[in-house]
């Protein structure tokens, strides 16, 4: 029980931090509890959502604001109160916890938006407007006794059905009801008591046939137990979904350290190849340099040639002039 409740305050405080701090600070308690042996409780803390921006400011009025806040719950609780004897006090009643009701919800919304602002969050209409109606919604729960647990909310609150709260208030006026029939049981005539009892006991099929009424503990009992039934339930599906989530994030993991290898090794290929090809650009601008040169050199060979020729037919002429006068 002494873990159990450690627990529990080491979840208050994760809701209870800054709204950016929320992840890293679960992940780090769930890593925390991991390492302690108690997989239980990290698993638990892993299904911790981060809230949103109305559900944590709502959050936080019930952590910094609880006199405030415990005065709209308390009024919301007023409306549970059984029929009176005169109709007119009854509608004055409602009137004044309207009223009470109003006041309370202008009170927190203004105590939201300084909040939120010192918090350095902007308080949009939006975002009030979400935060008023969570707070209304947790207002009506408070006639059911089993609504979302303040503190600790992830995601805006839905006002409770029409039929959940009316049949709240018509169970009231029952309970009423059946506990003046027994008041006027008890205070009848003793003999009439005794004849109605003798009466039960001649006729067994009487008896039997009446049955028995379940009380409202009874159902309240039996309500629970379904809820608890059905997270069960949901836990599981969790624990699935969360299981599958991980072989699907393992493998992607896999896959991608498998990429960044072969990114890694194309890298290399490439400064590989932009090493060769760094060097065949500089062999081949070498070979187009000596070409050039070669090709200078010839064509300086080419004239030399030319002149050559010509000094060769200039001496030819001369030698066949001097050796025709010469004869």
């Amino acid at each position: 029980m002494i873990r159990h409740m450690k627990l529990d305050d080491e979840i208050d405080a994760l809701f209870r931090l800054p709204l950016a701090e929320f992840t890293s600070a679960r992940n780090a308690l769930a890593s925390r509890l991991k390492k302690d042996g108690r997989a239980n409780d990290a698993e638990r803390v892993k299904l911790l959502t981060k809230p949103s921006i109305s559900a944590w400011t709502v959050n936080q009025l019930y952590w910094e604001q609880r006199e405030a806040f415990d005065e709209l719950m308390a009024i919301g609780k007023r409306f549970r109160s059984g029929p009176t004897s005169r109709s007119t006090n009854k509608a004055a009643n409602m009137r004044d916890s309207l009223d009470a009701r109003r006041e309370a919800l202008a009170n927190l919304s203004d105590l939201a938006t300084e909040l939120l602002t010192d918090a350095g969050h902007s308080p949009t209409p939006d975002t009030i407007r979400r935060i008023t109606t969570t707070l209304e919604a947790l207002s009506a729960y408070a006639l059911l006794g089993d609504g979302p647990v303040p503190g600790r909310l992830t995601n805006d609150v839905d006002p409770p059905s029409f039929e959940s709260l009316a049949s709240l208030m018509s169970g009231g006026g029952a309970i009423g009801a059946s506990r003046q029939t027994d008041h006027a049981s008890d205070s009848a005539p003793l003999g009439r008591s005794r004849t109605a009892g003798l009466a039960t006991r001649g006729t067994g099929k009487t008896a039997t046939a009446a049955a028995p009424k379940i009380s409202a503990a009874d159902e309240q009992r039996k309500i629970r137990q379904a809820k608890i039934t059905a997270a069960k339930v949901s836990l599981q599906d969790a624990k699935r979904s969360l299981v599958d989530a991980r072989t699907t994030a393992q493998s992607l993991e896999t896959q991608q350290k498998r990429a960044r290898a072969a990114a890694k090794e194309a890298e290399t290929e490439r400064r590989e190849a932009e090493a060769l090809l760094q060097k065949a650009t500089a062999a081949c601008e070498a070979a187009a340099r000596r070409a050039q040169t070669i090709n200078d050199e010839l064509a300086e060979a080419a004239q030399s040639v030319e002149d050559a020729k010509r000094s060769v037919e200039e001496a030819t002429k001369e030698l066949e002039s001097l050796l025709r006068e010469s004869s």
